[in-house]
């Protein structure tokens, strides 16, 4: 068991960052929220039912990226967005350009992403969230790789989802520098088991 008794509650505007020690339970937290893990006790509710009765509404309403990027490495960029767009919203090619545009990747949107850095690469991957997206966004260390730069824009964009009423869940190592009005953070050394 890696926590016990730990109760969270999300309403639109609030960021919460699950803090903790490696092997705390920070990713096992962020895949029971995502529906990827089922809970060995207690259960998890989306608008007071059970999760897993509810997949096609926790589909339409969350947007998870994972601690790796999530990417094929012989598509494009352009063709990764696509696909994985399609997978709940499908996304017209000119939102896809002004998504890789706002992450600061213009002029890669046909370059296989095997020949892009680890940090373009998690760029990629990010500009999901620039797309039409779902309120809830769930991201295990978002910040991997990026350089100060894109750090201080993906701060700012995460923290104006939340002011526009979205809400973050999200694993850091980092400490965040600009956080909306909704923002705590949940150490899971206090709830270990």
């Amino acid at each position: 068991m890696l926590f016990e008794h730990l109760e969270l509650r999300l309403t639109g505007g609030d960021m919460v960052q699950i803090s903790g020690p490696n092997g705390s339970g920070k990713t096992s937290l962020l895949r029971l929220l995502a529906g990827l893990m089922q809970p060995t006790g207690g259960q998890v509710l989306l608008n007071g039912q059970p999760l897993h009765a509810q997949r096609a509404e926790l589909a339409r309403n969350l947007l998870w990226i994972g601690h790796a990027a999530g990417i094929k490495d012989l598509l494009t960029a352009e063709e990764n967005l696509s696909w994985l767009c399609a997978l709940h919203q499908p996304a017209q090619r000119e939102a896809i350009w002004q998504a890789l545009a706002a992450v600061g990747l213009r002029g890669f949107e046909d370059v296989p992403c095997h020949t892009l850095s680890a940090g373009q690469q998690r760029r990629v991957a990010l500009a999901r969230l620039y797309l039409d997206s779902p309120p809830l966004w769930i991201l295990d260390e978002p910040f991997t790789a990026l350089d100060k730069q894109g750090v201080a824009q993906l701060e700012e964009h995460l923290a104006g989802h939340c002011e526009r009423g979205g809400m973050v869940v999200l694993t850091t190592h980092h400490s965040l520098s600009r956080m909306p009005s909704g923002y705590r953070d949940i150490d899971l050394g206090r709830w270990a088991a």
